[in-house]
């Protein structure tokens, strides 16, 4: 990749052509899993938070609505900075907006303050993911971070009420402010890229795309004026990339099936995982005896144990064609809903949440590599960046149907 460093030729008598030096594996997932851990914190101090802020518990979960419109609109933008002005340019900006945003949260005294602190977090969290996994390469070097993201999504509720009894609900926000560890290390591998000589960016673009992924995002709280405008939005950012196809979204990766269809596959797969892990613990408890404490750590266990299956499958799928990758993916992502639906025997739900998580891990790893094969080098920041979008988007999608699964139920 042009933005890694180059070792030094050693030892020749010649200068010989020097080799792209990889940043190893677990600088990238420490710069990018933290996020998932921070995204998750807020679930179960959700009260403590309300309290401090002297509002109501669901006025609460705006904190958490922020955060996840803020990964979903950051994503692409940080990808087309990432693009346009270089690796060093978008960890510089990425890690000014988590230290802004932490230190707001830290001490904002009123709810609209506190979300403006989490947006900042959010924004930054999305350009540090989207800076490693341009940097991870393969599909196992992504199957370590999306593992990560798995794990660290998994415990991110136990962690951040850890942090909250120990400290306060303010210092478990803060989790993702320890992805900035990894940066020094990023820094000193990774080679900055000169600015690339490319066309006036495309704001009208970027601010369809924008409108219409917040709108997807206030889908599950405003539906109907949501869906309507997320259509209208959807229209004009069409005609938009027909009158200019080399814009914000190149309109050669909207044409690219392996893009395409990776990226439908991947939010298809992250919004079953997403809808299972809000109903499965109300599943549990409707079908058995078990308590909350009980219910929470089996279904961790489970998780960490589809995350740890994720790294196992996406390092076996380099040797695997790809037909039998994406079979893989699919057999397994289909029977995580069909097991919750028709299994009589409720333990079994754990296990939806372990092929859940599996299938969405991996998935993420192996799909992300895919859809970034198919663009030129210098999209390849924009490929991951869109496919990222669609992954965040099943993650506010997935939520909003587990609410209705429960409540029809």
């Amino acid at each position: 990749m042009s933005e890694l460093a180059l070792h030094p030729a050693a030892q020749a008598p010649t200068v010989a052509p020097q080799a792209p030096r990889q940043v190893p594996a677990v600088w990238l997932a420490l710069l990018a899993t933290p996020v998932a851990a921070s995204a998750n914190g807020p679930v179960l101090i959700l009260p403590d938070m309300a309290d401090s802020l002297g509002i109501r518990t669901a006025t609460a979960t705006w904190l958490v609505t922020v955060f996840a419109w803020a990964m979903a609109v950051g994503t692409p933008l940080m990808a087309g900075l990432l693009r346009r002005r270089g690796l060093h340019s978008a960890l510089r900006l990425s890690a000014a907006l988590i230290v802004a945003g932490t230190a707001i949260v830290a001490v904002a005294p009123w709810l609209p303050l506190a979300m403006a602190g989490r947006a900042a977090q959010g924004v930054g969290g999305a350009g540090l993911v989207t800076a490693a996994m341009s940097l991870a390469g393969s599909v196992r070097r992504m199957g370590v971070i999306t593992a990560g993201f798995g794990t660290l999504g998994a415990a991110g509720p136990l962690l951040g009420s850890t942090i909250a009894d120990m400290a306060s609900w303010r210092a478990s926000l803060a989790v993702g402010a320890v992805a900035l560890l990894a940066l020094p290390a990023i820094m000193r591998h990774a080679a900055p890229s000169a600015p690339r000589q490319m066309a006036p960016f495309d704001g009208r673009g970027a601010a369809l795309l924008i409108l219409m992924a917040t709108a997807l995002v206030l889908v599950p709280r405003y539906p109907l004026p949501a869906v309507a405008t997320s259509l209208a939005m959807a229209a004009l950012l069409a005609l938009h990339i027909r009158s200019n196809p080399t814009g914000f979204i190149p309109a050669s990766l909207l044409r690219t099936r392996t893009f395409v269809l990776s990226a439908l596959l991947a939010c298809a797969l992250a919004t079953s995982y997403f809808t299972l892990l809000f109903t499965i613990p109300q599943l549990l408890g409707d079908r058995t005896g078990w308590s909350a404490s009980t219910i929470g750590t089996g279904q961790l266990v489970a998780l960490l144990a589809g995350s740890a299956l994720s790294v196992v499958l996406a390092v076996a799928s380099a040797r695997m064609s790809r037909p039998r990758v994406l079979t893989i993916l699919l057999t397994v992502g289909a029977l995580a809903p069909l097991t919750a639906l028709l299994t009589p025997w409720a333990p079994l739900l754990l296990l939806v949440a372990t092929l859940a998580v599996l299938a969405t891990s991996a998935g993420q790893a192996t799909l992300a590599v895919y859809a970034a094969q198919t663009a030129p080098a210098a999209q390849r920041p924009t490929a991951i960046g869109l496919f990222n979008l669609c992954y965040q988007l099943g993650g506010a999608f997935g939520p909003a149907i587990a609410a209705l699964i429960t409540l029809g139920g």
